[in-house]
């Protein structure tokens, strides 16, 4: 399945979502845009342009905007808050659990600019612990989509589902090599099947973990590649089903690796079937500033990294 996997482009994932908007408002007159002074960097300027009266520029008061976004659900609308993922969770985190989940209020939060592929911004930008924060939060479902794709695919289905989401993408270019169809809110998405041992990704690890287990494949090593875009509800079936046949794991995410997408399938494993598992992530860290790709080989979020602890991991099955 790994020959099949293919780069069809290379696009950030924020002008997915800047597109997915656009085709869901289309189809829902309830579908509010707001932000927080970023309209241009969450690639809003096509809503902008076709839907003026369903665009609201708050400022940059992301507190109120929440607010905001919160009271228009109560008159049926779908507001989708954008600004960057540092803003749309740290900043605003009390107002999201008070305001949004608490009550269970239809409002999604669109986040962009996640991780260290931010880059040059540095630490005070490049949130690694969102994912964390927002899967705590009762009833928030957690979306980190792969590919330009994905990310529009999601950004359409989070219009349709209803309650609180939380969807995560980024500022690189990056490859893109999946098919909008593939994408389901929470089932994870399958891409390569192996023995050996599984890997667990999502964001932009997902075309790294492909890397990864390309490499593995020349030291006669198979992995089970599965992109977890949904890292709440977590597919638990895909895990389980997976760690069976393969007895060991390895995580991979642009995140802190306390809290995030490790620590859920480490759960499930820990409840079900204990296997040994390797977590990449950012270890107990900030960022810094520097370029996406030379960050993610620093902080060990590389194939070669992934590769690494992938056979570390198969090393300590019993």
């Amino acid at each position: 399945m790994l020959s099949d996997i293919q780069i069809t482009g290379n696009k950030d994932t924020r002008s997915g979502f800047g597109d997915g908007i656009v085709e869901a408002a289309r189809e829902n007159e309830n579908i509010i845009a707001l932000t927080a002074d970023l309209a241009g960097s969450m690639k809003l300027q096509a809503f902008i342009k076709e839907f003026p009266n369903r665009f609201i520029q708050c400022g940059i008061a992301e507190a109120n905007m929440m607010g905001v976004a919160a009271g228009l659900t109560i008159g049926g609308k779908i507001p989708f808050t954008t600004t960057f993922a540092n803003f749309s969770t740290g900043r605003v985190y009390d107002q999201i659990r008070q305001s949004i989940a608490y009550s269970g209020k239809n409002v999604k939060i669109c986040a962009s600019h996640a991780g260290l592929t931010l880059g040059e911004d540095g630490a005070t930008h490049q949130i690694l612990e969102d994912i964390g924060m927002m899967k705590m939060l009762p009833g928030m479902t957690v979306i980190v989509p792969a590919d330009y794709n994905q990310t529009k695919a999601a950004t359409k289905a989070i219009a349709k589902f209803d309650g609180p989401v939380y969807l995560r993408f980024g500022r690189p270019v990056w490859p893109i090599f999946t098919k909008e169809e593939d994408f389901i809110v929470g089932k994870a998405q399958i891409l390569a099947e192996g023995n050996d041992v599984s890997i667990f990704a999502c964001g932009h690890l997902v075309w790294i973990a492909i890397e990864a287990a390309k490499i593995l494949e020349t030291k006669g090593i198979h992995a089970d590649v599965i992109n977890m875009h949904t890292i709440k509800p977590l597919d638990t079936l895909a895990v389980l089903t997976s760690i069976n046949k393969t007895g060991c794991a390895v995580t991979a995410e642009e995140h802190n690796v306390i809290g995030g997408l490790g620590d859920s399938v480490a759960q499930v494993a820990a409840r079900s079937f204990p296997i040994p598992i390797e977590f990449i992530g950012t270890n107990d860290t900030f960022g810094e500033s520097g370029k996406p790709t030379e960050l993610l080989v620093k902080y060990g979020l590389d194939a070669l990294h992934i590769v690494e602890a992938a056979i570390k991991s198969i090393a300590r099955k019993k």
